[in-house]
């Protein structure tokens, strides 16, 4: 059977909840995700994340006014750092609340405290409280974005999961084109303080209207969840990976030798615990779901770092105003939905890994090409062209990453496995903002003067400033190409090309990257046996992580 053939009939064929094949998987009603069944649901989910990624867009046009008001320039990054530090914590409690209880209280417990970091932000008096009110926004939306793709798992059938992680991602663009603008309008015209308050009321209106089908399909632990206290230690580990990337950035922004105290602390703090706390096997990409995960941070993190100096790019070194420069990212947006959208049709299931393939190509092409425009030959418009091509392949991979999560995760574990995704996507792009920012300032980049009111047009800034970031960003997206075919085993021909919900998720296993990955355990198994280095033989799941040997284990929790 051709890859093409065994999609198809895994798309095909109904499959049973995993470790458990005599179980049918539910009835769903028939229909796409804006049907009746699904309407309220997927309505609701799209609207919470849009006025997330609204705030996400939005805060960084507002944060100079509301800085100099509360006289906190000196607390800027902390701002950025708090939101970022809380919303890991959030994403990882969240994973092991929606494998214990379900999605519903992360949902509802994370819009209330991003509601309340919403207020508390825009009634700040103080800096101090403007960093805790950050604070209060990272934390609510890493339990929410976690919690809702819980939510596609458990209340949308196989084939719908597609489209409606699609329409996540479709949720960033507009936000993305239009949130600084509509940012920078309200604070000139109304304050910077009802950026955060015009959001608020509106964040608690799509909850009225998703909570009902919510309760419905999606409420309550799973058969074998997990049961008890949440793992203290993995919760540990979130907390010294988040404090340990907050002082990895806060260092990086200072060219000065003190800087390299919190860089070395943060390092140290962040890179045993990441290890440590996403599953065995993401750092040297072990086939299936470490691959998809590590795949997932480094396209993020490459095309991300590179897209946000576009626009200081295309002022300093070609004198366009940033309204001209912003429409090339806003180009880039359409073309995301338009891969979004691409990988969501029904007939482009088949061809799903294909498609990813095709992406991690795109992608460093989109990259490489945008830094052309350094040189003064090249027409200024050509990064229109370069990012949305690159975006195209960004919206091929990112909701594709999320399907085949969902797919490779048990039903109690999907919570821990989607924390990971996120929490590694993440970890990716902040320290990769970190690295190029630093180099960017080392070579005489310094965006100092310009946060101050400098006139970028007149902003003196060597173009291999530029040139370095998009070399390092350039060969992170080439790496993506080999982990994107470490997404299934070495004996695909001989299964399923890419594994159905309900197939055990053993099917994506490794015995990692030198070795042939050994054949797969037999419906209802939760681990693969093998020997390891000493002989002894060991049972592994999805993610790499061994068991003891002997009767089948239950159910293993994402995060040790």
């Amino acid at each position: 059977m051709s890859h093409v053939e065994a999609g198809a009939d895994v798309a095909a064929r109904p499959t049973g909840t995993p470790g458990r094949p005599d179980t049918a998987t539910p009835e769903h009603p028939p229909g796409g995700v804006l049907s009746a069944p699904y309407r309220a649901l997927t309505l609701g989910s799209v609207s919470v994340i849009l006025l997330i990624a609204f705030e996400a867009m939005a805060v960084g046009t507002a944060m100079p006014a509301a800085a100099a008001q509360l006289d906190g320039l000196g607390l800027y990054a902390f701002a950025f750092a708090a939101f970022f530090t809380t919303s890991l914590l959030g994403m990882v409690l969240s994973g092991q609340w929606c494998d214990r209880t379900g999605p519903v209280a992360p949902v509802v417990t994370g819009i209330g405290i991003f509601c309340g970091g919403l207020l508390l932000a825009g009634g700040a008096q103080t800096m101090f409280m403007l960093i805790l009110g950050r604070a209060g926004q990272g934390f609510g939306s890493g339990l929410i974005i976690v919690a809702l793709y819980v939510v596609v798992r458990r209340a949308y059938p196989d084939h719908l999961r597609p489209s409606a992680l699609a329409a996540f991602a479709s949720a960033w663009v507009v936000p993305a084109m239009v949130g600084p603008v509509i940012s920078g309008t309200i604070t000139e015209r109304f304050g910077w303080r009802w950026v955060f308050l015009g959001i608020t009321v509106l964040v608690l209106l799509p909850l009225l209207v998703m909570l009902p089908a919510m309760r419905r399909s999606a409420s309550g632990p799973t058969e074998d969840g997990p049961r008890g206290r949440f793992d203290g230690r993995g919760l540990r580990l979130a907390g010294a990976i988040a404090i340990g990337a907050a002082l990895l950035q806060f260092g990086g922004q200072e060219l000065r030798w003190w800087s390299l105290v919190p860089a070395v602390i943060g390092a140290a703090l962040l890179v045993p615990s990441a290890v440590r706390l996403l599953p065995t096997g993401t750092f040297r990409s072990a086939r299936g779901m470490p691959s998809a995960i590590l795949l997932r941070g480094i396209v993020s993190a490459s095309f991300l770092s590179a897209e946000s100096f576009v626009p200081l790019l295309l002022v300093t070194q070609r004198g366009l105003s940033y309204t001209q420069a912003g429409l090339a990212i806003a180009a880039g947006g359409l073309t995301w939905a338009l891969g979004s959208f691409t990988q969501s049709r029904p007939a482009a299931e088949p061809h799903r890994l294909p498609l990813m393939r095709v992406g991690t190509v795109l992608v460093p092409i989109g990259v490489a090409g945008t830094a052309l425009v350094l040189l003064e030959a090249v027409p200024v418009w050509l990064p229109v062209i370069t990012l949305a091509l690159a975006c195209y392949g960004m919206g091929l991979i990112i909701s594709s990453v999320g399907v085949l999560i969902l797919r490779f995760s048990e039903p109690a574990q999907v919570g821990g496995n989607i924390s990971s995704l996120q929490v590694c996507d993440a970890l990716a792009n902040v320290v990769t903002l970190t690295v190029v920012g630093s180099a960017f300032a080392a070579l005489g980049g310094s965006t100092a003067a310009l946060a101050e009111g400098e006139r970028a047009a007149d902003a003196q800034i060597a173009p291999g400033a530029f040139l370095v970031v998009y070399v390092v960003t350039t060969l992170m997206a080439l790496a993506a190409i080999p982990v994107a075919g470490r997404l299934i085993p070495r004996d695909a021909p001989k299964r399923d090309a890419v594994p159905a919900a309900g197939v055990d998720a053993a099917r994506a296993g490794d015995t990692g990257a030198d070795g042939p990955a050994t054949e797969g355990p037999a419906a209802g198994d939760t681990g693969r046996a093998e020997a390891d280095s000493d002989g002894v033989t060991v049972v592994r799941d999805a993610t790499g992580r061994s068991t003891p040997p002997g009767p089948a284990p239950g159910p293993i929790p994402p995060v040790d």
